[in-house]
């Protein structure tokens, strides 16, 4: 699968980590930015363009946004019409489960002030391991989200 990753300088730490694992689990990934600190760059340059891949080629594709809470960057991307960000910044793995069964979340964003490198690992593998259940309501619901 291809996934494409965005964040802020609030993210890039573990962002690079990210990176490394998805790679390292055979993944093709695409970063989006940032690629270097910068304590002035704003989250929507480099979300904006990750939820635009991402909705671009929402069969092959899924996407991974990083920042301090994780609130402002899935705001961000679910502003692009066709990406659906769920957020994750701790508690119970049963949230991201959640998200990819019931809501078909395409992106998943995570808030790096708030997890550790081993939760945010954890957190990734489960929504990418996690199917959409296909259940006629979940999907009545999401098309009348995207229209």
């Amino acid at each position: 699968m291809k996934i494409y990753i965005g964040g802020d300088h609030a993210g890039l730490e573990l962002k690079g980590k990210l990176v490394e694992f998805l790679k390292n689990a055979g993944h093709e990934v695409e970063d989006k930015g940032p690629l270097a600190f910068d304590p002035a760059d704003d989250y929507p340059d480099f979300i904006t363009p990750t939820a635009q891949a991402v909705a671009s080629d929402p069969e092959r594709s899924r996407g991974v946004i990083i920042g301090k809470s994780g609130q402002g960057e899935a705001m961000c991307a679910n502003r692009v019409k066709g990406a659906r960000a769920a957020v994750y910044y701790g508690g119970s793995m049963e949230i991201v489960r959640l998200s990819r069964e019931h809501n078909d979340a395409n992106i998943l964003s995570l808030g790096a002030s708030f997890l550790g490198e081993r939760e945010a690992l954890e957190a990734v593998e489960t929504w990418l391991q996690t199917s959409f259940s296909g259940d006629e309501r979940h999907v009545r619901r999401i098309a009348k989200l995207d229209n």
